[in-house]
């Protein structure tokens, strides 16, 4: 073995170990590890399972600056039945995860729920490296561990925006097998075969403090014959019986491809997607949509356009439950609020459960009855009519999983 191999070898075996290493602290956490962890006080009682409406595990994430945006999305997601898990990354300050838990404990009807949790020990992560899927794999960890009710699994960041109410989101997936996966995914790598895949990189995230950007081997490697690479959105809605399956991992399969795209480009854009179309018991359960109005330049860039005023009509009408990306502020934003969300500024979006009084100085949503009604609003048709394509789609298995 020549010196260059030696030392490459030497490299990923020592980043391989700093990963499993990191990895480890995904099935065990503590306190220390939130700025804010909210304790549930009085609320009324909230039922889960068949017979009751989905929850859903919100993971929210961003960077230094993002406090305000990851609170103003917040507030545009909750309802009491939820689970949300909040994380600004390293580039972030301590005043400003303390500023966020803050903000989070200011709100009453967050505090008497307790179903609202501040990350206080961030993850590092690397752009375009593995550290990503890595502090992801940690947020499902969490919510599976602190939450037992919740139903799907939505990866948000602060540059998102919701298109619907949350019971307009719980309203048309009651209808739903709760075993189904909403991810984007294709086994036709096309460029990314060249470009993601084939290239061995290493991402110093895995073990370095300071943050800093992968780097490539010299050498490429061939694309694996034990399983079948998909690609795909990095935006999913996951299952708790997939995310079960990738985490506890009573199957090699999740374990064998982590370590495969460990040293991959963009880990979060396969991951996923390959574990589940590589499944026998959960490659069935696939529908081909992230569930994300997204507006790409043509050929597309590494990220979609910033949305904005003149955006707004084809977002409503899309049948997304979500939308990507805005800068803060963004004026649209507010006509989603008023328009759809029925929301107001520093207020979370009103439900079924808001049983205050609406007015300037009062917010309906700091009194509450029974969280487990729903009540759609006139934008639940068109998530439902989407919904229902998207599973006609499926149920023809010529878009599950090819």
């Amino acid at each position: 073995m020549g010196a260059e191999k030696k030392w490459l070898y030497a490299l990923f075996c020592a980043a391989f170990v700093s990963f499993l290493i990191f990895l480890s602290s995904i099935s065990g956490f503590s306190s220390s590890y939130y700025v804010f962890s909210s304790q549930r006080r009085f609320a009324t009682p909230v039922n889960h399972g068949p017979g009751h409406p989905p929850a859903f595990a919100y993971y929210i994430s961003g960077g230094g600056g993002d406090s305000d945006r990851i609170f103003r999305l917040l507030l545009a997601v909750y309802h009491p039945r939820n689970r949300y898990l909040l994380h600004i990354g390293v580039d972030g300050s301590e005043e400003e995860r303390k500023k966020l838990g803050m903000l989070v404990k200011s709100v009453p009807v967050i505090q008497a729920f307790g179903n609202v949790d501040v990350v206080g020990k961030p993850d590092p992560v690397t752009y375009m490296g593995s550290t990503n899927i890595a502090a992801m794999l940690r947020a499902v960890s969490i919510l599976l561990k602190v939450d037992g009710g919740w139903d799907w699994f939505v990866n948000l960041s602060a540059s998102d925006y919701p298109l619907v109410t949350q019971d307009d989101l719980s309203h048309v997936l009651s209808s739903v097998s709760r075993d189904v996966n909403f991810i984007d995914h294709t086994s036709d790598l096309g460029w990314k075969e060249a470009q993601r895949v084939k290239p061995i990189v290493v991402d110093p995230g895995i073990y370095l403090a300071r943050k800093t950007q992968i780097f490539y081997a010299t050498e490429k490697r061939p694309l694996p014959d034990a399983f079948t690479v998909f690609t795909g959105s990095p935006w999913v809605v996951l299952s708790r019986p997939f995310l079960e399956f990738c985490v506890f991992g009573w199957d090699n399969l999740p374990r064998t491809l982590l370590m495969y795209f460990t040293n991959s480009v963009l880990s979060q854009e396969v991951y996923f997607h390959s574990v589940v179309c590589n499944s026998p018991e959960f490659k069935n359960t696939t529908v081909n949509s992230d569930m994300r109005y997204m507006v790409w330049d043509n050929p597309p860039k590494m990220e979609p356009l910033f949305l904005n005023t003149s955006d707004y009509d084809l977002m409503a009408q899309s049948g997304a439950a979500f939308a990507r990306q805005f800068n803060k502020d963004e004026a649209v934003l507010d006509m989603i609020d008023q328009n759809i969300l029925k929301r107001s500024q520093n207020r979370v979006t009103t439900g079924a459960w808001c049983t205050g009084r609406t007015s300037w100085k009062m917010d309906p949503c700091s009194q509450w009855g029974d969280v487990n009604v729903l009540k759609p609003g006139p934008h639940v048709k068109t998530l439902r009519d989407s919904v229902q394509r998207l599973l006609q789609d499926s149920s023809s298995q010529s878009n599950q999983c090819r």
